[in-house]
């Protein structure tokens, strides 16, 4: 119940309580999807338990896991921008991924990225979980127990971003 009081508040502040046309306190109008909310124009796309997570998001996570488990950083910021703007869509139980990505957006050194990396996977999972999503068709999920850290991949043979080249193999498959 306290949770539920917590997030109407927060609604009630973020796009504000409008007064009706006798100038007493209205509803709140929020929900992402009301014109009325500042926040209108981004309405929230629902994603439906048991569906899969959004190809937005794990195409760009996808592509920054393979870039550094190739000690790459180059296509790091682009991708990570691109989730951040998918997460803005999916709504407010997607605000972690959103602000993990753009924390990884800000990362210019492969040591930084990876551990930003590591930030924005653990919002991925989390919000898969409380979703109920499943991961995409030939997703896997990876633990690093050197780095005590876990991923998402695609393929059989695992690609440890977390040490990249130098330990490409270092984990295992959950």
């Amino acid at each position: 119940m306290k949770k539920l009081l917590i997030l109407a508040l927060l609604a009630a502040g973020a796009c504000g309580i409008h007064g009706d046309e006798r100038g007493g306190i209205g509803a709140v109008s929020c929900g992402f999807a009301l014109p009325s909310c500042g926040l209108g124009s981004r309405s929230a796309v629902a994603v439906a338990p048991g569906s899969q997570m959004p190809a937005s998001i794990m195409d760009p996570y996808l592509q920054i896991q393979t870039a550094l488990a190739q000690d790459r950083v180059d296509e790091v910021r682009a991708s990570a921008g691109e989730i951040a703007t998918a997460a803005t869509r999916l709504g407010a139980p997607a605000m972690k991924i959103d602000t993990a990505a753009l924390q990884l957006a800000s990362a210019t050194e492969l040591a930084d990225a990876r551990e930003k990396f590591g930030t924005l996977t653990d919002a991925v999972v989390t919000y898969m979980d409380g979703v109920h999503l499943n991961a995409p068709d030939g997703v896997r999920k990876a633990y690093c127990p050197m780095a005590r850290k876990s991923w998402l991949q695609k393929g059989d043979t695992l690609a440890n971003p977390y040490y990249g080249t130098a330990m490409p193999t270092c984990g295992e498959f959950k």
